[in-house]
Parts: structure tokens; C-alpha cells; sequence
């Protein structure tokens, strides 16, 4: 498995249409990934008389992945702010 560890920063304001404070930019910041190795079950795929070996997860839906090429993300850090006028918007 990768595994990608992320911080989340949700930035959040207040307008006429939802008075209450709600998320409108969310930034995510990777800060360390575990690589999950080589693929243990690679794919052959053929197309007329092109052959080509692939990893899995290039061709099966995540429950069929191998260990190696499943992806994992957790979070770190989740937080909060309140929009300010220093703030891109």
C-alpha cells in the first residue's frame, strides 16, 4: 500500500445566500508518502500485435489491486480559519 500522509486546511467565509460560516477553499499539503513497492500482479494487455505488461492499478478497480498499488490517504491535520482580507478569494 502507499500511503500518503496530508495536512487539510479548510478556509472559511460568510455570504448573503448562507449566513453561516462555511468552507469555500480547501488546501491539502501532501508531507510524507510510504511507497507500497513494485506491483505483485501486473496486468498483460494486448491491442492487435501490441503487448504490454502494466501495473494493476492501471486497469483494475481498487478492489482488485494488489496490495503494492493500493492507495491510502490519511489525515494528519484537519483544520479550520476564518476568511481574512490577506486571503486570495
Amino acid at each position: 500500500m502507499t500511503i500518503y500522509l496530508v495536512d487539510i486546511e479548510h478556509i472559511t467565509h460568510t455570504c448573503p445566500g448562507a449566513p453561516e460560516p462555511h468552507p469555500y477553499d480547501t488546501r491539502r499539503t501532501v508531507i510524507d508518502v510510504i511507497p507500497g513497492g513494485p506491483c505483485r500482479t501486473p496486468v498483460t494487455i494486448r491491442c492487435g500485435t501490441t503487448t504490454a505488461v502494466i501495473p494493476c492499478y492501471r486497469h483494475e478497480p481498487a478492489k482488485r489491486q494488489c496490495g503494492a498499488c493500493r492507495i491510502i490517504v490519511r489525515e494528519r491535520t484537519i483544520t479550520t480559519r476564518p476568511h481574512t482580507n490577506g486571503d486570495a478569494a
